[in-house]
């Protein structure tokens, strides 16, 4: 498979399911303190252009603004986290949990490390990095 190829994603009920088109970036795992909240642990995701994400359901689909620049979106059912969109971009992060298997990608890079958990050690070799260093839209 490769990044240009189609990705299915849903939900743990199903109530928000989707597809992802077009490129997509590596998967970057985030361990700052809000996506761990939000979460549960740290967030693993990639992300896609806007419009190469395609709703088959979204009766589950609910938006939570987190702060002036970020809205995520969950299931309001399951309570499933699933995207993290940025209000000024053209582009939307996905949960890497919730895609099937056969994705292609592969993690490229740990983000705001200085904020990780002090419950668990970074064990791979992706690069760490203390800040979020972008570069990495899709």
């Amino acid at each position: 498979m490769t990044q240009d190829d189609t990705v299915r994603g849903a939900c743990l009920c199903d109530a928000v399911a989707f597809r992802l088109y077009g490129k997509k970036r590596g998967i970057i795992a985030c361990h700052c303190a809000e996506c761990r909240k939000v979460s549960g642990h740290y967030w693993a995701a990639t992300s896609v252009a806007e419009d190469d994400l395609q709703f088959d359901c979204k009766d589950g689909l609910a938006w939570y603004r987190s702060s002036d620049a970020i809205t995520r979106g969950f299931c309001n059912r399951c309570g499933s986290t699933l995207f993290y969109k940025p209000l000024q971009e053209a582009r939307i992060v996905v949960s890497a949990g919730a895609l099937e298997p056969g994705t292609g990608l592969s993690l490229i890079k740990h983000a705001f490390v200085a904020e990780k958990g002090d419950y668990y050690a970074i064990a791979d070799d992706a690069p760490q990095h203390a800040h979020f260093t972008g570069g990495e839209r899709a």
